[in-house]
Formats: structure tokens, C-alpha cells, sequence
């Protein structure tokens, strides 16, 4: 089969990311000896510098790892909200919606203390070697991806008259990053260097790592991050709002370790973070298949699979979240799904339809009934992610496009890694966009914005709640066969993340492998395809019901067919759908792969 590039091959190491100074950065650390999570950890924080438009320090990360012998396990670097973010404080202030810029919309940060966790129990090097290469972007610069500079431009007004320390960051001179010009952020490269000077004296590499994680969250950094909290700031409303955040929200907070869900579809288990997280959509997806499935990339598969989608998706509106109970075992049982399968049609549904787990009534959202009964009213608004302000005049954003390259105005990150020890892991890093909150001054990133993904009704399991998880777009994937992890992938994309990433892997799964391994490249490289006919997760929370929108590499047939069937499609660019990377690691060989997205042409794998 025709690929863009190989599925890479070999024993030493394997690094998949959505950049390939990541990529790099992570695979330089294999060659020092590192393992897996000290690579994974080097490549985030570049990740940070990189695609700041895409994630920051203060952003969040759902970690899935696999260390050789061991068991999976999903670390949490998904804050919750503060302890002053309720409903009656929100609705107080007259919002039906949490905006989606600003700090109202900040939960306290996960990212930093996930991947402090992370290098002290599972990784070898010191906190000062993995920091280093992203100082040296920072501070020495990199030639920024054309993204950056576009991304700044949209939102060029409101940094030069309200987000100021934004624009002293990214509009040096008054122009936005460009390509093949060195790009710099010195702020953020003396906040790291200040972490290392703060902490060198703290005693062993564990103790140097857990002064980190205290400077974080009560030290300088904290101060900080609090004070940019309670300034007023412009956001989505179009007001000006402080935020809840406090000292104690901070202090009071770290990242966790949690049993992955799992679900186990012909031969393979696959493990997702929890209904916290998109991840169960995607064992919905897979429970809800039939023991057939028509050939593969036909329009009967594309259907079947939309179809399937939909439904998960309309149990995901109704019951994932960290507010309430989620009734994840009837969810995913099999007489749950064969009686959810018998409503995939022939044609097409326009409606939003949970389902009754274990005889329970479903309940949505207000907005979500509004949607779905006048779905015309939210058509216009923004699905997908995430939110991009683009100036005080127009505070309320528009939906970000999707290029011919396949990139975004704003989304995410992720990075796999794989080592010759057989330790795995699976990122999905985001949040602390560039467009999402005003630079912190004194530390050259900006706060998230997840708690847009809230809904300001309580009782329902995505309300938003001091202390609780808004539920997170986030998803990164580990794969088993026979109890052995054989591949770690995930894609940016919002709620795209677990429609691309289910086809990705049946895509693995379905079709002949090639070269002696699982056909990665293959999988990535194949047409993709999603749908938002569900309440979009991020501000302002559109829908379009009956939507497919797919890649014209699909045959005209099958585009027909769909349309016969009742689809509103959407051909788009040739290479616009998914974004996805991969990693895997042959049990019975020791044989390590990757693959890398080329839409967009900035994810790269890298490996030996």
C-alpha cells in the first residue's frame, strides 16, 4: 500500500508527536540513556514552547502508561474547578454559559504536576536534563510553524488593546511569529531556570522533583498564576470577569493515578481514562459494532460507524462527567449496546438519543434540548475546538477552520514514546493556549480555559462543581493483545479526538498488516471522516446535527451513497481529517514502530 512516509521501524526507541522538535527532543533523551517518561516529559515541555497556540504549562494532560511489566495505568492532569467556580457564582453574573476565554474559565492547572509525578516515579533523569531543551528554545529561539504567526493574527486586536502581556510575547515588534525567523520567549525560559535555581539545593533527584511541584504550587509560580486570575480580563461574554482561583485552590490540588476503563473487541483490550475524560466514548463505539462489519471504508462502514458515534455521543451529553455517578458498567455491557444497535438504521438520525442504563432517565442540559430542537439556532455557532476571541469589538469567536494543510486555529498536542525496555506511554497535552487567557506577565505562559466544557445546571454529571473534573475532550489510547500492550496513539481534535481515533484503529485492526508489523503509517494515512451532530464541548457549545464531514480522497460513490442515506456531507480538503500519531511494540520480536500524521506537515516520528 501506498503511505506518505514508511511505518518506522527498529529496536532502540520510537517517538511519534504533533512536532518534530518533540519528536527529537524526546529521542535525544533515549539516546542518553533516558527511558520512556523521561523522553515524554522533555517533549511536553517543548511541546509547551512549540505549539503554544496548541498547550501550555498551565493547560492540562491525561497520561496513559504502560511500564514493562507492569500494569496500565492512566495519570490525571486534569485539575478541578476551584472551590469558588459554582453554578449560583456563574449564573450570578448573568452567564448561561462559562465563557470560553478568561479566567472564569480556568480550572486549577494539571499539566505541570502530571508530568512532575510522572519523572519521579517512573522516570530516571534529573529535572534539570529534561527541562533543558525547552529552555533552549525559549531562550535561544525556534522557527516558529506558520499556525503560531496565524493563530496571533487572528487575535492581533485584542492582545495590542487588552491582553498587553500577551502582546509583549507574541508581537515582538509589533509582528507576529513568522516562519524561517527565530521565535523566542524569554519569560517563560527564566521561569524554568528560577525552578531549577529554587530547587537545586533540595537534596536527591525525588526531592529536587517534589520542590518543583511545591514551587508550582505555592512558591512564585502560584503567587503569579493567582494574581493573573483576579485581574479583570476581557473574555467570550464580552465583559470583563476575574476568576476563582485561588492559593488554596492550588495548593490543595495534585495529579493522580487511576485504573484505565478497558474493553476488550476481538482479541484486543483497549484502555481509555475515564467518563472524566472522551475516553469510554471510544469503548462505546467499539461495543456498539456489530460481529460484521461491512467492507471496510465502504459507505455501509462509514454509516455503521456515524451512527454508531452518535449514540455514544448522546451518552457521553447525558452521563460522563466527574459531577455525578456514571453508570459505566451498564454502559458498556453488551445487552446495554444490543439494544442501542437496533437503532442504527438505514438512514441517517438527526436526533440526540441516550440511552436508559439500567432503567435510569437520561438528562441533558438545557442547551443541549435547545439544540437538538432548533438545531438551525446553533448551526452558526462554533463546534469542535477550541475557542479563538477575536477582539474586544467581537468578543464571541467564530469556528476555527480547518486549512488545507489540516491544521487548526487552535487545538491540541500529543506525543507517544516506546523504549527498548518495552515502557509505553500515551500524552494527549493541551489548555494554556495562547488565545485561551493573557500571558501571566512574570511567567510567559498563559491560565486554561477547560471549565468552558461545564454546564451551568446543577444535578447534571458535567455541571460544573467546585472541586470535580470538567469533563475533558482528552483521550489518549493503549492497546493490548493478550495482556501484552502492543501500540499507544492519540490525536488533537476535540470531540474529534475518538471518532479519527476509532478509525485509526480499525483500521490497525481490520486490514492486512505490511512489512512484518502492524500497518501504523497505513492507519494514519487512510481518509478520515467525523461528525458534530452532538453539543459541541467548547464555547459556544454548537451542534449540527446529521453532519459528516469528510475527506474528498473518499470515492464520489461512496459520498453519494451517504447523501442518499440521509448525511448532510461535507467534502472537505483531501488532507483534513485527523491528526493522529502512533507508536507500537511487537511482544513476540521486540520490533518497535511509528507513525506520524502528515496533515499539516509538522507531526513527525522519529526512532531507531
Amino acid at each position: 500500500m501506498f503511505t506518505t512516509r514508511p511505518t518506522l521501524q527498529g529496536t532502540f526507541g520510537m517517538v511519534s508527536s504533533t512536532h518534530w522538535l518533540a519528536s527529537q527532543t524526546a529521542m535525544a533523551v533515549l539516546e542518553d540513556g533516558g527511558n520512556a517518561y523521561d523522553a515524554a516529559v522533555a517533549g511536553a515541555f517543548v511541546l509547551h514552547v512549540v505549539e503554544p497556540h496548541l498547550n501550555g504549562p498551565a493547560g492540562e494532560v491525561p497520561i496513559l502508561l504502560a511500564p514493562a511489566g507492569g500494569e496500565v495505568r492512566v495519570l490525571c492532569g486534569q485539575g478541578v474547578a476551584p472551590a469558588g467556580a459554582s453554578v449560583a457564582h456563574y449564573r450570578g453574573l448573568g452567564l448561561d454559559l462559562v465563557p470560553g476565554t478568561g479566567p472564569l474559565a480556568a480550572a486549577v492547572p494539571g499539566a505541570f504536576d502530571a508530568w512532575m509525578l510522572l519523572l519521579r516515579d517512573h522516570g530516571t533523569k534529573d529535572l534539570a536534563d529534561v527541562l533543558k531543551y525547552a529552555i533552549g528554545y525559549a531562550e535561544h529561539g525556534h522557527a516558529p510553524v506558520e499556525r503560531v504567526g496565524q493563530t496571533v493574527e487572528t487575535v492581533r486586536e485584542l492582545f495590542e488593546t487588552e491582553w498587553t502581556s500577551s502582546a509583549e510575547v507574541y508581537l515582538p515588534g509589533g509582528r507576529p511569529p513568522r516562519p524561517g525567523e527565530l521565535f523566542r520567549n524569554p519569560r517563560l525560559a527564566a521561569t524554568w531556570k528560577r525552578l531549577l535555581a529554587q530547587t537545586e539545593g533540595a537534596g536527591d533527584r525525588e526531592a529536587r522533583i517534589e520542590a518543583a511541584r511545591e514551587v508550582w504550587r505555592r512558591g512564585f509560580i502560584a503567587e503569579a498564576l493567582v494574581r493573573q486570575a483576579q485581574r479583570p480580563t476581557l473574555d467570550t461574554s464580552g465583559e470583563h470577569h476575574t476568576g476563582t482561583l485561588t492559593a488554596d485552590d492550588l495548593a490543595g490540588w495534585s495529579a493522580t493515578y487511576e485504573t484505565p476503563v478497558t474493553y476488550d473487541w476481538n482479541g484486543w483490550t483497549v484502555c481509555k481514562a475515564g467518563p472524566w475524560s472522551q475516553g469510554p466514548v471510544f469503548l462505546q463505539q467499539l461495543a456498539l459494532l456489530p460481529p460484521e462489519l461491512p467492507p471496510y471504508g465502504s459507505a455501509d462502514y462509514v454509516h455503521l460507524l456515524v451512527e454508531g458515534c452518535k449514540l455514544a455521543m448522546a451518552d457521553r451529553e447525558a452521563w460522563y462527567g466527574d459531577a455525578a455517578e456514571v453508570p459505566l458498567a451498564d454502559l458498556l455491557s453488551e445487552p446495554y449496546n444490543a439494544e442501542r444497535r437496533t437503532l442504527i438504521g438505514d438512514k441517517a438520525s438527526y436526533e440526540l438519543r441516550p440511552g436508559s442504563p439500567g432503567g435510569r432517565s437520561p438528562r441533558l442540559s438545557a442547551h443541549a434540548h435547545r439544540s437538538a430542537a432548533d438545531p438551525g439556532a446553533y448551526d452558526a455557532l462554533g463546534v469542535g475546538e477550541p475557542t479563538v476571541a477575536t477582539s474586544p469589538a467581537s468578543p464571541v469567536p467564530g469556528e476555527p477552520e480547518v486549512g488545507a494543510d489540516g491544521a487548526t486555529c487552535g487545538d491540541t498536542c500529543h506525543i507517544d514514546v516506546v523504549d527498548r525496555w518495552g515502557n509505553m506511554i500515551a500524552a494527549t497535552p493541551s489548555g494554556g493556549w495562547l488565545q485561551s487567557n493573557p500571558v501571566v506577565p512574570e511567567l510567559g505562559f498563559p491560565l486554561g480555559t477547560r471549565l468552558q466544557m461545564t454546564w451551568l445546571e446543577e444535578g447534571l454529571p458535567n455541571a460544573l462543581t467546585p472541586g470535580r473534573r470538567p469533563r475533558t475532550t482528552l483521550t489518549p489510547s493503549i492497546a493490548l493483545r493478550d495482556g501484552e500492550p502492543v501500540m499507544a496513539f492519540g490525536t488533537p481534535g476535540g470531540d474529534q479526538q475518538d471518532q479519527w481515533q476509532v478509525h485509526f484503529f480499525l483500521a490497525v485492526a481490520l486490514r492486512e498488516s505490511v512489512r512484518g508489523g502492524l500497518d501504523l503509517q497505513g492507519a494514519v494515512d487512510a481518509p478520515n471522516w467525523h461528525n458534530d451532530a452532538f453539543p459541541g464541548s467548547f464555547y459556544p457549545r454548537g451542534m449540527r446535527p446529521g453532519s459528516v464531514t469528510v475527506e474528498s480522497r473518499f470515492a464520489p460513490a461512496v459520498v453519494a451513497e451517504l447523501r442518499r442515506r440521509g448525511h448532510d456531507v461535507t467534502v472537505g480538503e483531501p488532507w483534513s481529517e485527523g491528526r493522529l500519531c502512533a507508536v507500537a511494540r511487537d511482544p513476540r520480536t521486540g520490533v518497535l514502530s511509528a507513525a506520524a500524521n502528515p496533515r499539516g506537515m509538522q507531526g513527525y516520528a522519529v526512532g531507531r
